[in-house]
């Protein structure tokens, strides 16, 4: 089977929702970000075999967005797009898609990627009100209309927004992730120390102009807007809890990724034709697993089966890998995962431990929490930012790992070699 040649990635700066990026609609970043990778890499059209590209934020209007993005942008219409939504995952469930196209030989080359307005959701109504309006649609008479239009109340009018919450247990993200930190005994101080960690470690790389490596400008916005360069683990420690107010409480907006516009697109490649063109990869994707457990189990702990899944795939072991890029949709989340890794987890006694990951090689130019977590565009971040770490460290193997709502995971390793 053809080895997968990652040879580049491009995204937009992730930037607090309602800020540098409310104006663009999530295909409107996609476009920017697409046109700026083939750009960059000087992609032909003819060379680009299949687009597979994904939101989470839903637009009915649109249901193939990927198809949509090929035809608004330079892209040429005959470029075959398929769309795909799989929450925080949907980036890596994307170039997964690709990935496998090119190791079965079906193409040769193909873009990935994932986008997110939190600025510019999708509105719906309630359930009343859809009802209401689709009977009134229905309505061929007069006396029809008049029947239907007497159940009308102003609260029909109310557009309703995303749903934060699990459709299978009605809690939310943060919710199920304070019940998690309560398991694993995850205190307030902890969490607060790693998102200052991440701030501290993304303003350094902001700083060295590493991230900017990775960043297309737009609207006037060059660099992400989230990271706090001055932020100290006492001022996160001053901040309420937001998910639970009780005492037991621990997550606030501090150790917290937040609401974030942004997109992010990878161009994957067979090795064959990465080489014949002269092309530099930036590194080979050996493996992508995705694991799922009952989200009642612990919403954002499919990671704790992901990690030693594709480490099995490859033969590895956590002391094989040189940098770990773990997506911190919380710091509690985070540190959960870790544990597990180290030490098992009592609710899969199955599961040996893997290993303890060394801070040192975690998140080493800081992660969502400080940089943002635009939900379909997390996944092509984390394979541009390895892959571009293992080049200018001169290491050689990278792990990248994915929770996600719906009580799954996503976990990729990368190589050099």
């Amino acid at each position: 089977m053809a080895r997968v040649a990652l040879i580049g990635g491009k995204r937009t700066p992730f930037c607090r929702a309602g800020t540098a990026l409310r104006g663009y609609s999530f295909l409107d970043l996609g476009i920017h970000v697409t046109e700026a990778l083939i750009q960059e890499l000087n992609l032909k059209d003819s060379e680009i075999d299949e687009v597979s590209f994904g939101t989470v934020l839903l637009d009915p209007r649109i249901p193939n967005a990927a198809r949509e993005l090929v035809l608004r942008s330079r892209l040429s219409p005959s470029i075959g797009a398929h769309f795909v939504s799989n929450n925080c995952i949907t980036g890596l469930v994307a170039a997964n898609a690709i990935a496998e196209g090119i190791r079965a030989g079906r193409i040769q080359c193909g873009l990935a990627g994932g986008s997110e307005s939190m600025s510019q959701p999708s509105l719906s109504f309630s359930r009343k009100a859809e009802r209401f309006f689709l009977r009134l649609n229905a309505a061929r008479t007069f006396s029809q209309r008049m029947q239907a239009l007497a159940d009308f109340r102003l609260g029909h009018l109310m557009p309703v927004p995303p749903s934060p919450k699990e459709p299978s247990t009605g809690l939310t993200m943060g919710q199920h992730c304070e019940i998690t930190a309560q398991e694993f005994q995850i205190s307030r101080k902890s969490q607060d120390e790693w998102a200052y960690r991440s701030h501290t470690m993304a303003a350094a790389a902001e700083e060295r102009g590493i991230l900017a490596k990775e960043i297309v400008a737009l609207g006037g916005a060059e660099k992400d807007n989230f990271i706090r360069p001055d932020t100290t683990a006492e001022k996160l420690g001053s901040l309420r809890t937001v998910f639970d107010r009780s005492d037991k409480g621990t997550l606030t907006a501090g150790n917290s990724s937040g609401l974030t516009d942004g997109c992010s697109m990878v161009c994957l490649m067979s090795e064959e034709k990465a080489k014949a063109e002269g092309r530099e990869v930036l590194a080979y994707i050996e493996a992508i697993e995705f694991a799922a457990i009952a989200p009642k189990e612990g919403l954002l702990m499919a990671p704790a089966l992901a990690v030693p899944a594709v480490l099995q795939s490859c033969g590895l072991t956590l002391a094989d890998i040189d940098r770990f890029e773990i997506h911190e949709a919380f710091s509690a989340q985070v540190i959960a995962n870790r544990i597990a890794w180290r030490d098992g987890w009592q609710a899969y006694p199955e599961l040996k431990p893997v290993g303890e990951i060394p801070d040192d090689r975690i998140n080493v130019n800081g992660g969502s929490i400080a940089i943002g977590h635009p939900f379909a565009a997390t996944g092509g971040r984390l394979l541009t930012s390895a892959a571009h770490e293992l080049v200018r460290s001169g290491k050689e193997k990278a792990l990248l790992s994915i929770c996600a709502a719906g009580a799954m995971a996503g976990a990729v390793i990368l190589s050099r070699q």
